[in-house]
C-alpha cells in the first residue's frame, strides 16, 4: 500500500528537491512541529482507565490485561517522534533527508499500518465485543483513512515529492490508529485526570488530519520524465 521513492529516476529526484525548497513560512512550519510536540507527550499521558499508550507498549496494563493488542494500539502513538524530528529538519534546514532515512521511516509507517489492521481485525470479525456504532465507526475511519491515503499515495507516488509522501504516509499511519483508539475509548469512565491522554489526541487529530489532506492533495508535483534504460 505504501510506496517508497526508491525508483525514482534521478531527474525525477532533482525536481523532487526543488519543489521541496518552496517550503510554507516558518510560523506555519513552527505551528505543526507544536502540533506534534503535543501528540509526542500524550504518548505518555492516561488515554483510559489511566492507562497511556507507552503503559500499553510496556505491557503494564490495568488488571494484568497487558497482551499484543495493547501494545499494538499503543504503538502507533510513537509515531509522532520521528513526526518531531521531521518538523525540526524542516524548519531549521533546507536540504531533503537522506534516502536512508526516509526509507526507515516508511518501513516504521509500514509496520504501524499492519500493525493497525490486527488491532481492527476483531471487528471486522464481530470479535472485539463493542456496540455496532462502535464497530462501523473504527471500521470506517481506520480502515477508510488507511485506504484512501494508500490509493492516493499510489496514484501519485511518481508526481510527489519525497519528504511530502514520507510525511503523508506517516500522518496516514497516525490518524488511522488514532481514530480507532478515540472511538473504542470514548466511553471510558473516569474523570479528566485518568484519560486526558484521550482529550489532547482529540485536539491534534483535526490538524493533524489536516496536514495528510494537504500533503495528498496540495502538493508541489514532481514531473516524471522519461526513465534512462541506459543506466
Amino acid at each position: 500500500m505504501l510506496q517508497t521513492d526508491q525508483y525514482l529516476a534521478p531527474s525525477v529526484i532533482s525536481s523532487a528537491i526543488k519543489a521541496e525548497g518552496r517550503r510554507p513560512p516558518r510560523w506555519y512550519s513552527a505551528l505543526r512541529l507544536i502540533v506534534w510536540l503535543v501528540a509526542s507527550v500524550a504518548v505518555f499521558l492516561p488515554f483510559a482507565v489511566g492507562t497511556s499508550p507507552f503503559d500499553a507498549v510496556t505491557l503494564r496494563v490495568p488488571g494484568n490485561q497487558g497482551n499484543w493488542w495493547h501494545a499494538l494500539v499503543g504503538a502507533p502513538f510513537f509515531l509522532a517522534f520521528p513526526m518531531v524530528w521531521f518538523r525540526l529538519r524542516a524548519l531549521f534546514s533546507n536540504r531533503l533527508s537522506a534516502l536512508a532515512g526516509r526509507r526507515a521511516l516508511w518501513t516504521v509507517a509500514a509496520l504501524s499500518v499492519f500493525g493497525t489492521i490486527a488491532v481492527e481485525t476483531p471487528f471486522l470479525l464481530h470479535l472485539a465485543g463493542t456496540s455496532e456504532w462502535q464497530r462501523l465507526s473504527v471500521l470506517a475511519l481506520g480502515f477508510g483513512i488507511l485506504i484512501a491515503s494508500g490509493i492516493l499515495l499510489y496514484l501519485r507516488r511518481h508526481r510527489m515529492p519525497p519528504n511530502s509522501a514520507c510525511l503523508a504516509a506517516l500522518n496516514a499511519a497516525y490518524l488511522g490508529n488514532a481514530a480507532l483508539c478515540l472511538v473504542v475509548y470514548s466511553d471510558s469512565p473516569g474523570p479528566f485526570s485518568s484519560k486526558a491522554g484521550w482529550y489532547v489526541t482529540v485536539i491534534v487529530f483535526w490538524p493533524i488530519l489536516a496536514e495528510l489532506i494537504w500533503h495528498l492533495v496540495h502538493f508541489q508535483q514532481v514531473r516524471p520524465s522519461r526513465p534512462n534504460f541506459a543506466a
